[in-house]
Order: structure tokens, then sequence, then C-alpha cells
């Protein structure tokens, strides 16, 4: 019986390009969305842009361009991931300037007011653009904020709109205490700490005439909604809330069965499971069922940089490589939680011996004796995925997935060495053609297990083996 199956990314910020840690979030997403469509749930998968915030305005001022235009121009740099990275067709893209979603945090905002949850108060701290947050002096490494140590921190004082996110201790706790809302368990313990050492409220809005871009507060045209209050909605303003009560129950679901599964990278788990945990409580609405935190990308064991000269472009790796070969890396070479180093020199050796020499050279060879000793295509069936692939999938180990499939591709490719069906047809020709159907269904099982993962070459297999045809070459070699 078909479910409902919700998943989003997180909103990457449009101040630059696109970039490997954010195409890894949404590769692992897609394989999820895929596998769960493919077990016939129905999905609604989400991704988009976060577009507001001072870091905007200023970047779009620097570049001497109208701040609408200058999202317009990134945002449809990220839309076009969906085509080049080869992701699910039904995948939703919210923006955080679309009017339907700046209506949904004006909402938001008013019942998280109605609630008690918003007051206004003098404020006087530490801003880091970078972040779009406030900082605490003892937060500062060498006087500057440990996440931008380039960027010096703003002196603000002004009156802005606080979110009393001090009343959610306990709730949080109780929230955080079930097994599963975070994973993996690392940071969930990280969250519940976070918590225990008390929780202080935080400003949701500034002053309008120093941050001039974005979503006005309700009722007070002189105060501008704090960016991460207005993107944390996009969760659920993109399945049309609060218009849409159905389809937004059906997905994100109720207070007894939330439905909605996240993924964000390591640095959010204040933001994900804390501070949007708490305004979804405020607002009387479901909490997230679980959010899924992934490690970062470094290049030579190194945060990627400009200065460094180590950033990996992944549009220029879909572009020499396809977009298969990324999706692979990050699927297989990318640990799900922890941090991992991703350098080109890695990257070729990988799509050498596992796509060129792996699944590449399989395909060729298995679908070479199909074409040459059987009269017509071999009849395959769909079979149902063993717990070797399902089990790792749900846990989002896809990793320890690929390692299975890679397992069914070294045996049935020693299975040819072994057996030699080319020398078996000379002598035994039913026995041979047996021999090599065989083959071919086995091909069609590693197939069917690669189609979520890597659905390009997935299609062009299961072609091959219907048309009883040798495909063309799927991963060439690359010097």
């Amino acid at each position: 019986m078909s479910k409902p199956f919700y998943l989003t990314t997180t909103l990457p910020y449009v101040n630059a390009d696109p970039h490997v840690g954010f195409a890894l979030e949404l590769v692992h997403a897609d394989i999820l969305a895929r596998y769960h469509a493919l077990q016939g749930d129905d999905i609604f998968f989400n991704t988009g842009t976060d577009e507001h915030g001072l870091k905007i305005y200023r970047k779009a001022a620097e570049d001497g361009k109208d701040t609408q235009d200058y999202v317009d121009e990134y945002a449809a740099k990220f839309r076009g991931l969906k085509e080049k990275l080869g992701l699910y067709e039904g995948l939703h893209f919210i923006r955080t300037t679309d009017l339907r979603h700046k209506a949904a945090a004006q909402e938001m905002w008013r019942r998280c007011a109605k609630n008690g949850d918003i007051y206004k108060k003098t404020y006087k701290g530490l801003y880091c653009v970078g972040d779009e947050a406030f900082i605490k002096e003892t937060d500062l490494v060498n006087g500057m904020c440990p996440n931008h140590p380039t960027m010096e921190p703003l002196h603000i004082e002004e009156e802005n709109y606080f979110f009393r996110l001090s009343a959610y201790q306990e709730k949080l706790l109780a929230y955080l205490s079930r097994e599963g809302v975070v994973v993996p368990e690392w940071r969930r313990q990280e969250a519940i700490t976070f918590v225990k050492r008390g929780l202080e409220d935080f400003s949701i809005s500034r002053i309008k005439d120093k941050m001039p871009w974005g979503i006005p507060v309700p009722d007070d045209d002189t105060q501008t909604m704090y960016v991460w209050f207005d993107a944390l909605t996009n969760y659920i303003s993109t399945l049309g809330w609060p218009e849409d009560e159905a389809n937004f129950l059906k997905f994100w679901g109720t207070i007894d069965a939330p439905n909605a599964i996240q993924m964000a990278g390591k640095d959010q788990v204040r933001f994900q499971s804390i501070m949007w945990q708490a305004m979804l409580m405020s607002a009387g609405l479901p909490t997230t069922k679980q959010v899924v935190y992934h490690g970062f990308i470094t290049s030579g064991g190194e945060k990627m940089s400009k200065s460094l000269g180590n950033v990996i472009d992944p549009l220029a790796i879909v572009e020499e490589y396809g977009a298969d070969a990324l999706r692979y890396y990050l699927a297989r070479h990318a640990h799900p939680f922890e941090d991992s180093d991703f350098t080109m020199e890695k990257f070729k050796i990988a799509y050498n011996a596992d796509l060129a020499n792996g699944i590449g050279n399989l395909a060729a060879r298995v679908m070479q004796l199909a074409e040459t000793h059987l009269p017509a295509p071999v009849k395959v069936q769909f079979v149902p995925y063993p717990k070797e692939l399902t089990e790792p999938l749900d846990r989002y180990e896809m990793n320890v997935a690929l390692d299975y499939i890679w397992s069914r591709i070294q045996a049935l490719d020693q299975n040819i060495n072994h057996t030699e069906p080319f020398k078996v047809v000379k002598k035994d020709l039913e026995q041979g053609k047996k021999l090599i159907g065989g083959m071919v269904r086995e091909l069609a099982f590693i197939d069917e297990m690669l189609e979520p993962i890597l659905p390009e070459t997935s299609k062009k297999i299961i072609e091959a083996i219907m048309a009883n045809k040798k495909p063309s070459n799927l991963f060439p070699r690359k010097e």
C-alpha cells in the first residue's frame, strides 16, 4: 500500500555557485527519494533557495545588480541542478522570494506571536553577516567568527523582535529524547547537550533601514524578518501551508504521527533540531519526524577555499564524466555522517576502477555474449530488493548499500572468468546459452539495484538487455 514520504534538503544560500557539499546533500536525498518511489511510496521531495538577508543584499550591491535580479540569476543555477545531477523528476523547488512562501512565513510569525512567544526588546551584540546570525564574544576566535575568520563581526545595538526559545527547554528535551529523531545518534546527543546548557531567546528581526532585503514583519513595516526565521518555514510553505491543509497533513504528518524527514549539514543542528522545532511547537504544528545530518566535503584534508585553490566544481565533473559518475562517488566514497575528503585524483581512481573497469566493462562483457550467442532478449522480471540493500538505505548508509552492489558486480565478473561461457557454447550450445542467460538475469538484478543511484546508467543497461545488444561505452576510461 502506498504511503506518503516527505523528504527535504536545506536551502542553499544564493551568494555563490553550487558547490560539491550541497551536491552531496542533494544526491543522497535524491537516492532516498528514488528508492522510496520504487518501493511504491507517494513522494514529496523538496529543495530550493534561501534568498534573503544582509549577505545577499550586500553581495548584489557589490556586483552592481538589483537584488531581485541577483537572486533570480543564482536561483536559476540551483534549479538547473535538477537536470545536471539527474534528480528525481517530481522534485519540488521553493524560493524564499516566492509570494506563497512570504505569506507562509508571516503566518508562522503570527501564530508564534499569538502564543506569546514573540516580544520586542533592545539588543546589543555581535552579528556575523556570513552566518546571518548573532554570536557571543565567548565564541570568537581571535576576535572573529570561527566560521568566517576573515569577516569582522558587526557591533549592533537596535530594537528587534525576539523569539522566546527559553520557554521550550523542557519540550525540546522531551522531543530529543526520542531515539531516531536525529541521525546519527551522536548529533542527537550534541543537540541534547546544547539544550541542557540553557537556551537563550534569539532575535528574529532587523530594522528595515539597516536590512531592507527580507520579508516584512507582520503589522510592523519598520522591521524585516530575520533570515533564519523566514527560511526555515520553507519546509512547510512548499506543501502549500497554511492554505492546503490536506497536503500538509498528508506529507508533513500530525502531532501524534509526524512524517517529515529533513537532510542537513552537521553545522545545522542548532537551527534545524532546536530553533525550528521550537517554532513548530509554538505555532501548534507537528515537529519533524527525523533530521539526518551529513558531514562536510574537504579537499586534500583541508576545508575548500578559493584562496587555497582546492574548490571542487561539481558541474565541471558532470560536464567531463557525466552525472552518474559524480553521483556514484558521492554515494559510495563520501561518508553519510562524517567528513569526507574529495580530490580529483581520488575521483579519477574510483571512476576508472569501479565504473569504467567495473560496471561499464561488466555490462559490455555480458551483453556482448548475449548479442553473439542468444537469438532473442532474455526475459527478466522485477526481483524484490534484498535486505543487504534495503537495510543500509533505510539507515541512510548509501556507501554500505553500494558496497553490496559492487560485491555482486565483482562476483558476476569472476563468474565469467571462471566458467568461460564463450568456450562452453562451442562445446555445448544449449548449456552455454543457459549460462549466458543466467548472467544476463544477474546483470538485470544489479541494474535494478542501481536504478535509484545511477538512474541514467541503469536506463542504458536495461535498454541493452531488452534489445539484446551490447551497450555503448557506459564509462569511457580516463587517463
